[in-house]
């Protein structure tokens, strides 16, 4: 776009006051902000008005502007006529502009006003967070297991302060004990500020005359550690188990976090799990299932004598109770239930096949009992 002069460009006089230039402004950088209008040429008249702004609010690139023209302005702006130096006229202009259409203006960025404190006392440490895998049985049963840790413990000697002796303490002249600094950046909506750790002091607010030779200054000593960590019984896939103090360590002499973790159990043979309860199927002959009979079912306990009953269908379920899971909050027994597996020989002996005939009917005037089943369609 072709350079427009400057009063033209807010749709002011030359000799307009510095309200009338701030007023018109803020009219026109609404109406252009690329946020709002979505019109292809916006953005270029958003940085027109900006640039025009950022000149004519400047009483000594006014001058110059008004004296000699554009030639007045060749090297005062940085970034091709805006450089936002002044930008949108300070703290109250920005946010005025950006309240009308995103409700309140920029939270991200300190613009002139008191940075924000940190705070420089005990800070306890991060969590962390590790997986286990388990058998099926240890789940039921609970288990010990033993697990290698790097653990960050705070130093005996200085007590986590860094320092060789209390008298060795004194405030970061850098931050002044806030434990942050303050970085200026030229942006093209001005001069932004934002707040960051103090690079001296890495936050604390503190300086070390002299560290403790113990920790050299670190306020923490490294080691590695065998944990004993007890699962206990009926802990099933995704629960977690709290190890406090093994987490990550702590800021300015505050306590590590906690190591939190979770277990996988790793799927049995014969067993399943729903919730409290353990499901098994256990397989049995035909004959067994018509005339019943007793089994000794395997258990996550051991082994019980379990009565079939004659005339037990396929997949009948029996139940066991207190056979199952104990519940971690209750501590109340689920139960197990026994699913029937009726088996069906695929080879037979020249007795056995005549048995069979005997029972199926062949032999006899006996209706069979896929016989009843087709009488029903008669």
């Amino acid at each position: 776009m072709a350079k427009r002069d400057y009063y033209e460009v807010l749709g002011i006089e030359k000799g307009a006051s510095e309200d009338e230039i701030k007023k018109a402004y803020r009219k026109l950088a609404k109406k252009y902000h690329p946020d709002i209008n979505k019109a292809p040429d916006a953005e270029e008249k958003f940085k027109e008005v900006n640039e025009a702004y950022e000149v004519l609010s400047d009483p000594q690139k006014r001058s110059a502007y008004d004296q000699f023209g554009f030639a007045g302005m060749d090297g005062a702006n940085s970034y091709g006529g805006f450089n936002g130096s002044s930008g949108f006229g300070g703290f109250e202009d920005i946010n005025d502009i950006f309240s009308s259409f995103m409700g309140g203006g920029f939270s991200g960025f300190n613009f002139g006003g008191q940075s924000s404190r940190r705070n420089t006392g005990p800070i306890k440490g991060e969590n962390r967070y590790m997986e286990m895998n388990i058998d099926f049985l240890d789940a039921v049963h609970g288990v010990d297991k033993v697990v290698n840790l790097t653990v960050d413990e705070k130093c005996p000697h200085c007590n986590g302060s860094g320092a060789a002796s209390p008298s060795d303490i004194e405030t970061c002249p850098t931050c002044k004990g806030s434990g942050r600094v303050v970085r200026q950046t030229r942006t093209a909506f001005g001069v932004m500020q934002q707040t960051a750790a103090c690079p001296d002091c890495r936050g604390t607010g503190k300086h070390i005359k002299k560290i403790c030779p113990y920790c050299k200054g670190e306020g923490y000593l490294r080691k590695k550690e065998e944990v004993e960590v007890s699962i206990p019984e009926g802990i099933n896939s995704g629960q977690q188990v709290r190890l406090a103090g093994y987490g990550e360590r702590g800021e300015n002499g505050g306590p590590n976090g906690d190591l939190y973790i979770e277990v996988n159990v790793r799927p049995h043979k014969y067993f399943t799990r729903e919730r409290n309860n353990i499901f098994i199927k256990v397989p049995i002959s035909a004959v067994d299932a018509t005339l019943g009979c007793k089994v000794d079912v395997p258990t996550c306990h051991g082994d019980v004598e379990v009565n079939i009953p004659a005339g037990t269908q396929p997949g009948q379920q029996l139940r066991l109770k207190g056979y199952g899971v104990k519940d971690l909050r209750t501590s109340a027994m689920g139960d197990q239930f026994v699913e029937v597996q009726v088996t069906i020989p695929t080879k037979l002996s020249r007795e056995e096949k005549e048995l069979y005939q005997k029972l199926s009917g062949k032999t006899g005037k006996k209706m069979s009992v896929f016989e009843k089943f087709k009488q029903e369609f008669k």
